[in-house]
């Protein structure tokens, strides 16, 4: 594993709000409005803890509709798996409301 790598995923992993993001991710997807909720910041704040994330191959994306949702990439680092296996899962990370569904119903 190169240096940038590993410096990249702690520096991703050494924050509070992007621990408790990858808390909810280990629970499968989770859509980026229900992020605002569990950490109580702005959504640009949470797009930016996501986008370190992101940047640092922990996590991945994918849009659905206007929204986007994450969930932790399948095959981790053996450093950030050593990580992810102290961090506990969080629950109530699931998409509650209709802001993830495209336009709103079923036929979409």
């Amino acid at each position: 594993m190169e240096n940038t790598l590993i410096e990249k995923q702690l520096k991703a992993a050494a924050d509070l709000n992007r621990i408790k993001l990858l808390a909810c991710m280990k629970n499968g997807e989770v859509c980026v409005c229900d992020f605002v909720d569990v950490l109580g910041i702005s959504q640009p704040a949470v797009s930016q803890h996501l986008r370190k994330l992101k940047e640092a191959g922990i996590i991945t994306e994918r849009k659905v509709g206007t929204w986007k949702h994450y969930r932790l990439v399948e095959e981790q680092t053996p450093l950030m798996k050593g990580i992810l296996e102290q961090i506990q899962p969080l629950t109530g990370c699931n998409c509650e409301t209709d802001c993830c569904h495209v336009g709103g119903n079923s036929n979409e």
